[in-house]
């Protein structure tokens, strides 16, 4: 497995349009816990990560992947705009230098982004947030590769279909931060909106290969 410079930028662009397609459903879902504007800052901050990704002309892909970061922070400084670009901020740091990524880079990317978000948020697994996505994520792509699975198609498979499971998973799950606490009553049965974002970065992985 490698994963180069071109499947990275073919990767946030398939995520930009995820973002963009699913911008609706995220803000009819973030409507009845939060702002509603979730839809709105996903799509355009993934789309100047895109932006970001297709100008740059260095060969480190660490770099690229930390200048998509500070491309969609920069975008939409709203709280899950800070969020996603600190996921790929803590993930460009942990692979500087990389000119392409194997199987170990690739779950290292995974564990280092929802690193960068947890730090970021302060929040845990089972609060009901982006993290009940993005650690199954990573920790199906860390159990992959340490039973010798390469396979871009499987990793990235492994990855999506974790992180599905968690946004099923926190259907069940009572909020504790922000205003989804307030309408946590109404919430049961119902999605998390920061965990689908979280799916469907892993489904733009998936889409890449």
């Amino acid at each position: 497995m490698e994963i180069t410079r071109e499947d990275i930028i073919r990767f946030i662009h398939k995520a930009s349009e995820e973002m963009n397609a699913n911008k609706d459903y995220l803000i009819e879902l973030d409507a009845a816990s939060g702002d509603g504007d979730l839809g709105m800052t996903m799509s355009k901050g993934f789309e100047a990560g895109a932006e970001a990704a297709d100008a740059f002309g260095e060969e480190d892909l660490g770099k690229m992947i930390f200048k998509i970061g500070s491309a969609l922070a920069a975008k939409v400084p709203s709280t899950m705009g800070t969020l996603m670009g600190s996921g790929f901020l803590e993930a460009g740091k942990a692979l500087k230098g990389k000119k392409s990524l194997e199987p170990a880079d690739f779950a290292a990317f995974c564990e280092s982004y929802y690193n960068g978000v947890q730090k970021r948020g302060k929040a845990s697994p089972g609060d009901r947030t982006v993290l009940d996505s993005l650690k199954p994520a990573a920790d199906a792509v860390k159990q992959a590769v340490a039973t010798g699975k390469d396979d871009p198609k499987e990793l990235t498979r492994a990855a999506y279909e974790a992180a599905k499971s968690g946004v099923e998973a926190t259907k069940h799950m009572a909020p504790v931060h922000g205003k989804a606490y307030v309408h946590r009553e109404k919430l049961a049965g119902v999605p998390d909106q920061g965990a689908i974002v979280g799916s469907l970065l892993y489904k733009a992985w998936t889409e890449t290969f």
